[in-house]
């Protein structure tokens, strides 16, 4: 008999279930990092670090928001939203930012291009589909957001 460590489900839905919630935090970090980056005219190096240090901040923040909600202490927070999301961030961050430097043009196209938003959405979404096994990975060892049974 295998265990169920989530409250989603079972296996990949549950893995989606938690890759959606890491999305949720990366996708505002990584947007608004690429929008000020790119709208003051930086590197990209320093671009694609904003967007990660964001990325990572509102991560972490959604979670500690919710252990928060619970009644829990800032320290209780802060360290399950590190073992939460840590990896799956990670994951989401090495592929994200990856998949938007390989595109051609995409880091200097500009706030009203096409291929600038078009390229943010396609890295987005290929690094949520990287990161679901990673999720999937966790669950299966009653890592990552099985922390979070206590605060549902």
């Amino acid at each position: 008999m295998t265990m169920d460590h989530s409250h989603h489900g079972s296996g990949w839905s549950a893995a989606v279930s938690a890759t959606l919630h890491c999305l949720t935090g990366c996708a505002i970090g990584e947007v608004l990092g690429m929008v000020i980056g790119t709208a003051l005219g930086w590197h990209n190096g320093a671009t694609v670090v904003l967007s990660i240090a964001l990325a990572f901040l509102f991560g972490y923040a959604l979670t500690a928001s919710t252990v928060l909600r619970a009644g829990d202490t800032l320290a209780r927070a802060a360290k399950v939203a590190l073992a939460v999301d840590t990896l799956s961030i990670i994951t989401m961050e090495v592929v994200d930012n990856g998949v938007i430097l390989a595109i051609p043009g995409a880091m200097d196209a500009g706030l009203g291009s096409l291929l600038f938003w078009g390229s943010l959405a396609l890295s987005l979404a290929i690094a949520f589909v990287l990161t679901v096994p990673v999720n999937r990975w966790l669950l299966a060892r009653g890592k990552g957001h099985t922390a979070m049974h206590a605060y549902h």
